[in-house]
């Protein structure tokens, strides 16, 4: 029983860990701030989410954020046809953040940061045709607010990891 029972509070901790960094990282998108500021703080979440609750809860919401931001209004219409890319985008992100990490956190979000900017970049380039202002959007702003927001999670990782490993 013993080992059922750890079991059972390592995937309570990740689900409800994982329930808090997403309903944290809605909270930063229908506060209705400009991008400039959304866009770094909810790649924050996704970076801090793969170091909080691992990289699995980071897809999740990654996953996650652009169909519920679409459903909520917050994503504009034009930007429908993307969603699955800045799904995949964000997922990516995350991903190669836990791959590289070891070897260097910057490293991990810098890569990251670059592979989301060309999987939004060639999507609008490539793949869906949206309006002219909708595909700048997804092209550089993209890489920097992935960099900016890895950077924020590095920084608040720090702070939290110190809080967290005392209790």
């Amino acid at each position: 029983m013993g080992g059922n029972s750890s079991r059972n509070i390592s995937t309570t901790r990740w689900i409800t860990r994982s329930a808090i960094l997403l309903a944290l990282t809605l909270a930063f998108q229908m506060i209705g701030l400009p991008q400039p500021v959304t866009g770094p703080a909810v790649n924050a979440m996704l970076i801090l989410s793969a170091l909080l609750a691992g990289p699995a809860s980071g897809v999740i919401i990654g996953c996650l954020t652009p169909i519920i931001a679409w459903q909520r209004g917050i994503l504009p219409p034009p930007l429908g046809p993307m969603i699955p890319f800045i799904a995949l985008g964000n997922a990516v992100l995350v991903i190669l953040f836990a791959l590289l990490r070891k070897r260097h956190p910057v490293l991990g979000v810098a890569a990251g940061a670059v592979a989301k900017f060309a999987i939004l970049a060639a999507a609008v380039q490539l793949v869906v045709s949206v309006p002219p202002p909708i595909a700048a959007a997804m092209g550089f702003p993209q890489l920097i607010t992935a960099l900016a927001g890895g950077a924020i999670a590095l920084l608040a990782y720090r702070v939290l990891k110190g809080v967290i490993e005392t209790q």
